[in-house]
């Protein structure tokens, strides 16, 4: 099985909805913010190639329409989904399968594209898309915290093309297949879901938004979207303990700077970033 991540460019997002309750002159020295509060956050999603299978993790925030949208997140950067694809000398009708972690729109957007008419289709024509129906009936029926985040457009053209499957939701995880793993956890969104993939002779852990950064190692900095921080908490710190005594390496999502990264616990027992990894 390889494994390789797909830089698909930035956007930016309030540093103290980011950090939640963790003051700024703390995390303004980990992801220094613009004269607007805005932090730059990257798009990273993960390509796995196993046999014949291509198989995308997350899309990053597509190609959206909407002067107000691009404005509040200013999406900037060279890279794209598409462009980042290519370079591995694949196109959209090469990918088998689409794994959304959840369903947010900006690990979902890419997931659709828009046709000349304006209608939203599925960007992959011949993929195979993949959730879980906890968390897609939480989407489909949002509630107020989220509902700006599941962007429908993103998401329910996948059904009605008949290329949305879903995957059993099982408490301790399931494996998808030999050697991807998915733990479920729901601190951040209902059973959003964690691969855990044995690659290249390493466990990688892909940790989506429940660790978006390398600078939300640390257990009280949880993003202030979580609909149950406490939940993040605990998810968080188990998650860190066992990925330092496995030796796992986590690949960060969000980190403008740093993809991956091996973690270590400390004289005092917490687990902090042990050595940047390539990927």
């Amino acid at each position: 099985m390889k494994i390789s991540t797909l830089n698909t460019g930035f956007f930016k997002l309030d540093g103290g909805a980011m950090f939640g309750i963790v003051p700024r002159r703390l995390w303004e020295k980990l992801n220094p913010p613009d004269e607007n509060n805005l932090c730059t956050w990257a798009l990273r999603c993960l390509l796995v190639q196993t046999g014949k299978r291509n198989i995308l993790v997350d899309t990053g925030m597509g190609t959206k329409k909407g002067d107000k949208f691009l404005d509040f997140f200013e999406p900037h950067g060279e890279d794209t989904l598409h462009n980042s694809l290519q370079q591995h000398g694949l196109r959209p009708e090469d990918i088998t399968d689409v794994f959304l972690t959840h369903l947010h729109f900006d690990h979902a957007g890419g997931a659709v594209r828009w046709t000349d008419n304006g209608k939203p289709v599925p960007a992959f024509p011949k993929a195979t898309y993949w959730t879980n129906p906890y968390h897609y009936e939480w989407a489909t029926h949002s509630n107020g915290r989220e509902k700006a985040s599941f962007i429908a457009d993103n998401f329910k053209p996948l059904e009605e093309a008949g290329q949305l499957k879903f995957i059993s939701v099982k408490e301790g995880g399931v494996q998808w297949f030999r050697g991807f793993r998915i733990r479920f956890v729901y601190g951040h969104t209902e059973a959003m879901m964690l691969p855990l993939i044995r690659a290249e002779g390493h466990t990688w852990m892909y940790c989506a938004d429940l660790i978006p950064s390398s600078a939300h190692i640390g257990l009280p900095y949880i993003m202030g979207y979580d609909v149950r921080p406490l939940a993040t908490i605990i998810e968080k710190e188990k998650l860190l303990i066992e990925a330092a005594a496995k030796h796992y390496r986590l690949i960060f999502e969000h980190d403008p700077n740093m993809a991956a990264c091996t973690v270590v616990r400390n004289k005092q027992g917490r687990v902090v970033i042990g050595k940047e990894v390539s990927i």
